[in-house]
């Protein structure tokens, strides 16, 4: 349950992320200098968690296969899209979007097996209950 709650408290963050990056953005009129901040100030956070986490880790960075380095390409179109996108349709209507390609990837990750994933498979339950998922968050934008 532990998992689940920080989980949850991740999940909180991301409306915030986009909310306050956003307003970066307008602030100083840059959706790309915004991104850009918020890389350097994650950079530092994960550079301080790993040295008192795992310092050895970064030793064996070099033998990862280099296909495993394309999340930070996707956190990156993420964060640059946010920060440019909810400004123009509402943080609620982005972070929608954002949530139903979440329930659509996770369900074929899992699916699949895919990165190493445990498989989970796709029965009709379990996608009538992402389906269940991707109505409510719709009808939570809907004006």
């Amino acid at each position: 349950m532990q998992y689940a709650g920080i989980m949850l408290l991740a999940g909180i963050g991301i409306p915030v992320l986009a909310a306050l990056n956003a307003a970066l953005g307008r602030t100083i009129g840059s959706p790309s200098v915004a991104a850009a901040t918020l890389f350097v100030v994650a950079l530092v956070v994960a550079l301080v968690a790993a040295l008192l986490t795992n310092p050895g880790a970064v030793a064996r960075l070099p033998a990862a296969p280099r296909h495993l380095f394309l999340g930070g390409a996707l956190i990156a179109f993420y964060v640059l899209t946010i920060t440019w996108i909810a400004p123009i349709i509402g943080v609620g209507n982005a972070v929608f979007f954002v949530l139903l390609g979440q329930l659509i990837a996770a369900a074929a990750i899992d699916h699949f097996g895919l990165f190493g994933a445990v498989i989970s498979p796709l029965s009709l339950t379990r996608a009538g209950g992402i389906a269940l998922m991707a109505v409510g968050v719709f009808f939570t934008q809907k004006a």
